[in-house]
């Protein structure tokens, strides 16, 4: 069902065929580059099973223009699907392995992964490093969302009526997603583009609406408040779990009041995200 869902989101891309390479990359060349740590390696070694090179966006493939400044050279962007592996993986290690794979590559990655929880995309923006010349590290964090549709919704998401699914945030987020609706001004305002429509599905899932806007400013301004929606859902989970755990009354009432005022807080959290 994944490869199915993976083709389709491929085919929502519209990816001409002059960028595509289809051709599957070794594992040894992400742990060459992508790997500094021995518990890097073994996670590379032991959850993915394939590495697939799908797209090679450039100039000549696509005709839109590299991008380059003081900071940054976006020459290429690179889109990868990585299959893992065994049993679904705890938060931390995917996000770990996530991260290596956006680090090894030298250009901005567009990438699906393809883990035993479900399918994902990430982004994340490239610069040239401060302390060593010629290297290039990760501009900021790494933007993921999981996309979290059937194959049966996402038929329907690529089809001509989008308002014929069931899940119409999906929908939106997969008729935006096509490469011919992203600015064209450059490589970089490009890769900015599917930033954008990856901001938006991941405020969507707070406000219930999919509202994509021209330009990447708008929903970068929401990012702070997603995250501040994200950290303090993860408070109310711990208060939860220290509240059903406390044997004395005192400490019960302490932690419920606590998780009231931290739910409020998450209730004008989300309703400022709607704004």
């Amino acid at each position: 069902m994944s490869e199915s869902l993976i083709h389709l989101f491929i085919n929502a891309l519209a990816l001409p065929a002059s960028c595509r390479v289809d051709q599957r990359v070794p594992k040894k060349m992400l742990i060459e580059n992508g790997a500094p740590t021995a518990a890097d390696k073994r996670l590379i070694n032991d959850r993915i099973e394939e590495i697939q090179w799908l797209a090679a966006l450039k100039p000549n493939t696509i005709g839109v223009p590299a991008y380059s400044d003081d900071v940054r050279e976006y020459l290429e962007i690179a889109v990868l699907c990585i299959t893992l592996r065994g049993e679904p993986m705890n938060a931390a290690n995917l996000a770990r392995l996530v991260e290596l794979v956006h680090r090894a590559v030298p250009y901005p990655v567009l990438l699906l992964l393809d883990a035993p929880q479900g399918l994902s995309v990430s982004l994340a923006h490239k610069r040239w490093s401060q302390n060593e010349a010629g290297k290039v590290v990760l501009d900021g964090d790494v933007i993921t969302t999981a996309l979290d549709l059937d194959v049966s919704e996402a038929l329907v998401a690529v089809s001509a009526d989008p308002a014929a699914t069931a899940q119409p945030i999906v929908a939106a987020f997969m008729q935006a997603i096509a490469l011919r609706l992203q600015p064209q001004a450059n490589l970089m305002d490009l890769y900015q583009g599917w930033m954008a429509c990856l901001l938006t599905l991941k405020v969507a899932r707070y406000t219930g609406t999919f509202k994509h806007e021209i330009g990447l400013q708008p929903i970068l301004n929401k990012r702070k408040q997603l995250q501040t929606i994200e950290r303090l859902t993860a408070d109310v989970t711990s208060l939860r779990s220290q509240a059903a755990k406390a044997r004395q009354l005192a400490q019960q009432v302490e932690l419920n009041l606590a998780l009231q005022r931290v739910q409020a807080q998450l209730t004008q959290a989300r309703s400022q995200l709607s704004n």
